[in-house]
């Protein structure tokens, strides 16, 4: 797929303050239908009720496989370096309100 006529394209990502200091988040919920994909980042706090979606990214489906390859791709060197990664389990307790 290398077309000797294609041109490279050079990108400026420009990045603000504000952005550059980015949001914690430890939950993530994906939902999607047809067209798009709909990514929210929540921070849940331990022992609340409640959790605010920090942000929310909507995407193509082919820009979320492109995210998820990165990602992996970003994981497996992540995990070369320091050692496997334990995936946390979700869980409720037994009064339905709390996250563990």
């Amino acid at each position: 797929m290398n077309d000797p006529n294609t041109k490279e394209v050079k990108l400026e990502i420009q990045l603000d303050e504000e952005t550059a200091q980015g949001v914690y988040v430890n939950l993530a919920v994906v939902n999607h239908n047809d067209t798009e994909f709909v990514l929210d980042f929540i921070f849940v706090q331990p022992q609340a009720p409640r959790a605010k979606v920090r942000s929310r990214v909507i995407t193509s489906p082919r820009h979320a496989k492109r995210m998820l390859l990165a990602l992996q791709e970003n994981l497996a060197r992540y995990e070369q370096t320091f050692g496997p990664i334990e995936p946390a389990v979700l869980t409720i307790d037994d009064e339905g309100s709390h996250y563990h």
